[in-house]
């Protein structure tokens, strides 16, 4: 994992945060929603843990006209034998990105919905597992931009994280510059794959055995329960929410070389983890806060397990 690590931050410049946490949601078991305006490489940070995690990796282009069976897959009919034939769609891989996601209408967005809960699809009936591990890296425009539909609060809280894109440092970007190499280049120099599907798996595996004080689960409870009693909340973090806090900070720590987890860890993860499943009150939002700053407040007013 440090191998994967070291080299994502070869090639994505000025994202050492976000690459880590994207690596954390994949030893964890979840997926990731990028957001920031176009430009900022969130394509790129997909495709590069795809290729330098060694499993197959698929691409969709979410538009308004997309339909529910072009992700998923269709039955079709064959008129040499006169039956019927399953054609399964790109989610049907073990990275999926699905670029720009919140520019389909919900029909579409919410076919990826089962695929993301339970690792399976169906198609006309009959239903057939994804491959393992199975992860989805979407990337959406901020809501503000033209063309796009918000996704709704049930696909949002089945992304373990949503991480925020935000304008590399000076030094990053002349980095980014000095390092660009034409498409074309790209093609005759593959990247080379550091890890394989099955060693992820493994690597997945190794959760269980990270320990968990029985005061952090209390923690970890308190922080997800405090987010419903705000006034300024509308739709507190759901008990999803708080297993995903639990799984990404065990991630973090087994990244960081610990077999256990520490208050610092739930405190670093808390954030990407909530702020897609917080709805604040239209009051909240037009007194100009957000849900970092609640998330923020929070973490603040709970007592540190010691």
């Amino acid at each position: 994992m440090n191998e994967l690590i070291q080299a994502m931050e070869q090639r994505v410049f000025g994202q050492k945060l976000n690459t880590r946490l994207l690596i954390t949601a994949l030893l964890a078991g979840g997926h990731v929603l990028l957001e920031g305006v176009p430009g900022l490489g969130k394509t790129k940070m997909a495709r590069t843990l795809a290729e330098l995690s060694g499993g197959e990796y698929r691409r969709i282009q979410f538009t308004p006209d997309l339909m529910p069976g072009d992700i998923t897959g269709s039955v079709i009919y064959q008129m040499q034998d006169h039956s019927f034939k399953t054609i399964q769609g790109p989610i049907f891989t073990n990275v999926l990105l699905a670029d720009e996601i919140n520019r389909s209408g919900p029909k579409t967005q919410a076919a990826l919905l089962e695929a993301m809960e339970e690792r399976q699809v169906t198609i006309q009936g009959n239903t057939y597992k994804l491959p393992n591990p199975f992860f989805v890296v979407a990337t959406q425009n901020p809501v503000e931009y033209e063309g796009t539909y918000p996704l709704p609060e049930a696909q949002l809280d089945r992304f373990m994280f949503k991480l925020v894109l935000d304008y590399p440092g000076e030094e990053a970007e002349i980095a980014i510059l000095r390092g660009h190499v034409p498409f074309h280049q790209h093609q005759e120099e593959p990247l080379q794959a550091v890890l394989t599907p099955e060693r992820v798996t493994e690597l997945k595996r190794k959760l269980s055995d990270v320990v968990v004080e029985d005061s952090l689960y209390t923690y970890i409870a308190t922080i997800i329960r405090k987010t419903r009693e705000s006034k300024r909340v509308q739709l507190g973090a759901s008990p999803r929410a708080g297993i995903a806090v639990l799984m990404a900070s065990k991630a973090w720590a087994l990244l960081d070389g610990r077999t256990y987890v520490t208050p610092d860890d739930i405190k670093l993860v808390a954030r990407p983890a909530l702020r897609h499943r917080l709805l604040l009150t239209p009051q909240a939002e037009l007194e100009g806060g957000t849900s970092d700053h609640i998330i923020q407040e929070t973490l603040g007013s709970i007592p540190v397990p010691r």
